[in-house]
Order: C-alpha cells, then sequence, then structure tokens
C-alpha cells in the first residue's frame, strides 16, 4: 500500500512540476485556470491525458491565492518571423503537380479549388523569397491579373466559369518558370 500511495504522489508531483513547466514556457494557456491540488484523481493524470496549470499558492498564512501571473500572449512577431518562407521550388513543385489533371465530373471542384490554392501557395512564396518579389515580376502579375478577372470570388461555379483563365495562368507560369530554372532552384 506504501508504494501504491508514492507512486500516487510522485505521479501527482510530475503533474504540477509538468504544469508549471509548460505555463512558465508560454504555452498560451490560462494562467488563472486553477489546477487540480495534488490529492485530487484530475491531479494524477492518466497517460495521454495534458496537465493543467498549478494552483497559485497562497501567500503564508493568508488563505487567499497569490496573484495570478502575467499571462502569456502566444507566439510573438519575432517567434512567427524566425520560420522561413516556403521556397519557391517547393510551392512551384506543388503547381506542377496538377498538371495532369483535369476538371473531370466529381473531381472538377476538387482540381480548380487546388489549382487556385496552389498558384496563391507560388505567389506567396515568390513574395517572401530572399531575391524580392521583382525576381519574379511575370507569374507575380499573371497571378495579379487572374484575382481581378475572378473578383475575389472563390467559389466553385466562378472558378468554373473562369476555368480556362485559371489553367492558363498555371500553364503561363509553368512556362516561366522552366525557362528560369536558376530563380528558383
Amino acid at each position: 500500500m506504501f508504494r501504491s500511495t508514492l507512486r500516487g504522489a510522485a505521479a501527482a508531483a510530475l503533474t504540477v512540476a509538468l504544469a508549471a513547466l509548460t505555463v512558465s514556457c508560454g504555452n498560451g494557456a490560462d494562467p488563472k485556470a486553477k489546477a487540480p491540488s495534488a490529492s485530487s484523481p484530475a491531479a494524477a493524470s492518466s497517460p495521454g491525458s495534458s496537465p493543467q496549470a498549478p494552483a497559485a499558492a497562497s501567500p503564508a498564512g493568508t488563505g487567499t491565492p497569490a496573484p495570478a501571473a502575467t499571462p502569456t500572449a502566444g507566439p510573438t512577431a519575432s517567434s512567427l518571423s524566425s520560420t522561413p518562407p516556403e521556397l519557391v521550388r517547393d510551392a512551384f513543385a506543388g503547381l506542377q503537380a496538377t498538371l495532369n489533371d483535369s476538371c473531370t465530373p466529381g473531381n472538377c471542384a476538387y482540381f480548380l479549388g487546388r489549382v487556385y490554392d496552389e498558384l496563391h501557395r507560388l505567389d506567396r512564396a515568390m513574395k517572401a523569397d530572399p531575391k524580392g518579389p521583382g525576381h519574379f515580376p511575370e507569374p507575380i502579375a499573371l497571378i495579379v491579373k487572374l484575382d481581378k478577372e475572378l473578383g475575389g470570388d472563390r467559389t466553385f461555379e466562378n472558378l468554373k466559369k473562369h476555368q480556362n483563365t485559371l489553367t492558363g495562368t498555371r500553364d503561363e507560369i509553368n512556362t516561366w518558370m522552366q525557362d528560369h530554372p536558376d530563380d528558383y532552384r
């Protein structure tokens, strides 16, 4: 019996320690949320369950909880900017993967939506490329022209109506990129 009590206490202590570490690392959890006490069944979490933030300890002898720590605000601009942008070559490969597909019954909405998405994925990658958006003037201009024609309407009906423009833009960009292999490798 002593061993099971010791294991339970160790599991509860570990859960509280992990919860404190999670909160101190700024996972965005609400620090005001009260965690179960170390003796509660919820504190001895089962495998696969996530620990909660520990309860704030009361100042010595007051019987009231200590003030909550200042909440963390989630990812900062500096942490987001450390994520490198997608490479142009990877985005271009996604666009090329649509070349052998077509608008068939039961697949047309998916196909047109994917071509649209891949064009815009490539557009974002080209604009974020270290060489700068000026390095990809023609593809970016073709996507701007497509967007004007679509008028911001990405519905299947509108994509179907402009299917030739959509696939034509894809094909023109593919040709341009093939003629400029140094620009994306």
